[in-house]
């Protein structure tokens, strides 16, 4: 029973790992980029990729940071196993001025409308 729970922990870990690589990977950055953006070592970055280890609470809030995107987008994606773009742009939104949301969401709408 315990071997077994490793294993799942261990398949967690590597999930965990390839889900942000693919979020780095889908923001064109390097390991390297990411660890500079998330104030975290190369090797962290590295480490978190492979499922080397369990990043705590504090990495994964630089983490987060890094990517731009919350801590709740980060794993909401992961437990869908894709990125959930809606969440993305809140995250991207949120950091915005009322204006520039107000811009977005007119920007949005004309290219929804079908009447357009």
């Amino acid at each position: 029973m315990a071997k077994n729970r490793l294993t799942t922990w261990t398949k967690l870990h590597r999930r965990f790992g390839d889900h942000v690589r693919r979020m780095r990977t889908s923001r064109d950055l390097t390991q390297e980029e990411l660890a500079e953006r998330s104030d975290l070592s190369v090797d962290a970055i590295r480490r978190i990729e492979r499922g080397g280890f369990s990043p705590s609470l504090d990495t994964l809030g630089k983490l987060s940071v890094g990517l731009d995107v919350s801590l709740k987008t980060l794993f909401h994606s992961f437990d869908l196993e894709r990125s959930d773009g809606v969440a993305e742009i809140c995250d991207y939104l949120a950091c915005r001025t009322g204006p520039q949301v107000k811009l977005a969401w007119r920007v949005l709408r004309v290219m929804f409308d079908e009447s357009a």
